[in-house]
This record gives C-alpha cells, structure tokens and sequence, in this order.
C-alpha cells in the first residue's frame, strides 16, 4: 500500500470513493466544497493506494477551537472492496503524522467512539472543546498533537462548507 498527497486527477475517484463508502452523495459533495474553500490543505488530503488503484482518502481542513486554528478531519472512505483491509488505519496514521509535522495543535472529529481512539482520540470535552452540535457530543472526538496548547479551550467550528450540509 502507497499513502500520499492528492494528485488533482484523483478528485474524480475520491468522490467515487466517498459515494460508495457511505451509500450517497452527501460526504463526495462535502469533498468537493472543502477543495473548493479556503479551509482547503492540500498537504493534508492523501489518498491510499493498492496495486496502483486509488482505494482510499482522508481530509484535514482548517478549523478552528475558539479564535485559535485547528484541524477537522472527515471524511476518511475506503472503497468497500478494500475495507478491513488496514487502509483507513493506514490513512488515519499518516494523515496524524502529517499535522503534526506541520505543528497543527489538535485534530477533531466527529465519529465512531469504537473507531477512532485506536489513533489516540478522546472525547472532546476532556480538553474543553465543545461541537457546533451539542447532540455530537457523544461522539464528538479530539486528538491533540505535539504542538497542543491545553489552555485552548472553546467552541469548534468546523470549515465552512460543513455548515452546508
């Protein structure tokens, strides 16, 4: 398996990607609003690659807890036929790695509480960042990096395309 940076002509597949993955056309249509924005951060939207095939993407896009910048990932798809097969693990880790090379302080995300604290996410609360949604709170996750800063604390907000949903 191959991880790396969004080629352009990978948009069509993604979007593929992401209308299988989740059974519709809402998460694709979120991908293509984010690339279009201003949150937009090409070094932090990889693909995965199997036998050359793109299967898999993950997106950070710029955030924000309060005033201070942050990271919101989502969507990460997987093409169904490449699931359970370690490319969202994969896609999580270098997508993780990557942030904290660019010294973003902390990661949020709204998903699966059985999912994604193998990667080091916490409920959001236990850093004092609360969802736009209070309904999300059960799943609403936080990953701090290495350049966290724990006195950041307050209302996400997410890229504004999200509000489009």
């Amino acid at each position: 398996m191959l991880v790396r940076r969004e080629h352009e002509s990978d948009a069509p597949t993604i979007a593929e990607i992401h209308k299988a993955a989740f059974a519709g056309e809402v998460e694709s249509r979120l991908v293509a609003a984010l690339r279009a924005s201003d949150a937009w951060l090409p070094p932090l939207s990889l693909v995965a690659e199997l036998s050359g095939k793109v299967v898999g993407h993950v997106v950070c896009t710029r955030a924000h807890v309060g005033e201070v910048p942050a990271l919101g990932l989502g969507p990460l798809g997987v093409d169904p036929a490449a699931q359970k097969s370690g490319v969202g693990t994969a896609l999580m880790h270098a997508v993780l790695a990557a942030a904290d090379a660019l010294d973003e302080p902390v990661v949020v995300l709204l998903g699966h509480t059985d999912y994604y604290p193998r990667f080091g996410f916490e409920p959001a609360a236990n850093f004092g960042i609360t969802p736009p949604v209070p309904e999300w709170a059960d799943h609403f996750q936080a990953r701090p990096l290495s350049t966290y800063d724990s006195t950041v604390r307050g209302p996400f907000a997410y890229a504004p395309p999200f509000n489009d949903l």
